[in-house]
């Protein structure tokens, strides 16, 4: 029989496993089903439909399946609700909303890892083995691939894909798609490859090799988007790494990070403005 503390308050269906673990003060309004092993520490908030996988712990005060931020969402109306997958780790303050549709729902993989007051917001995907640290949040309808790193206090655009074992440094915004294997240091931008992570996972050495050329020739300095494209596929039949990155580009809506030799874009509008006679004023360091 799983264990409840008698604190908390279960309504509507709820569906737990004989090791399931419910602390004080959580608040269960079903459906919610917790599968095998699944602990919520105290003061868990659960709004049905929520589904969680084996061995998943929620720590105080985690909220998943409330309703999305959307103005277009009306409140009561029928959600596909949240997914939840195995052995993640989901720690105090994290926040995960609700589906927008009543289709598919808002998804976690499995051994996630999402750090303190860390959000993912409604009909996005977050894959396996991803880690978000403290405040990062993911915007509505993204898509966070396997293995991806998300550092504290990062911010992902809606509709914004993150490629696998991505690594995007802390404090950083993205609005636009950010490549397999490659690391954002700034805004929009993308400075290198996540070697670390490639050698971690596996990856072999001649496959990272190709992944660095092909970074080299195509994401480190502007090339236009149909090129970079062939250059992609026509490594791609060589390299499984190289064709994902090929995948990756060849699927995107709102465009690639570009690299670091491209000049920033305040940079580029202030050149423009130079050429055109724009007076500017002038920069004073004691102001």
């Amino acid at each position: 029989m799983p264990t409840v503390h008698p604190s908390a308050v279960l309504s509507g269906d709820c569906d737990l496993a004989d090791s399931v673990e419910i602390g004080p003060g959580c608040v269960l309004a079903g459906p919610v089903r917790l599968a095998e092993g699944v602990r919520l520490l105290a003061n868990v908030h659960l709004r049905g439909p929520v589904t969680i996988g084996p061995r998943t712990i929620l720590y105080p005060f985690a909220c998943l399946g409330f309703e999305p931020q959307d103005y277009k969402f009306k409140p009561g109306a029928p959600t596909a609700g949240v997914v939840v997958g195995a052995d993640c780790l989901i720690r105090e303050h994290a926040t995960v909303h609700a589906a927008s549709n009543e289709t598919a729902p808002t998804t976690i993989g499995d051994r996630v890892f999402m750090m303190v007051a860390s959000h993912v917001g409604h009909d996005a995907r977050v894959g396996n083995g991803v880690v978000m640290v403290n405040y990062a949040g993911v915007s509505g309808h993204a898509d966070i691939a396997d293995n991806a790193t998300l550092s504290g206090h990062v911010g992902i655009h809606q509709f914004v894909r993150v490629g696998r074992l991505a690594f995007i440094s802390g404090g950083v915004a993205v609005s636009k798609d950010v490549p397999p294997f490659c690391m954002a240091p700034e805004r929009n931008r993308i400075g290198g490859l996540n070697l670390v992570g490639m050698r971690r996972a596996g990856i072999p050495r001649h496959e990272i090799t190709e992944v660095r050329r092909a970074f080299r020739d195509v994401f480190r300095a502007p090339v236009p988007h149909d090129e970079a494209l062939d250059i992609l596929r026509e490594r791609a039949t060589s390299s499984p790494a190289v064709a994902e990155l090929a995948d990756f580009v060849a699927g995107t809506k709102r465009g690639i990070c570009p690299g670091m030799g491209r000049p920033p874009r305040l940079l580029t509008t202030w050149l423009q403005m130079k050429r055109r006679g724009v007076t500017l004023p002038d920069f004073d360091e004691d102001e």
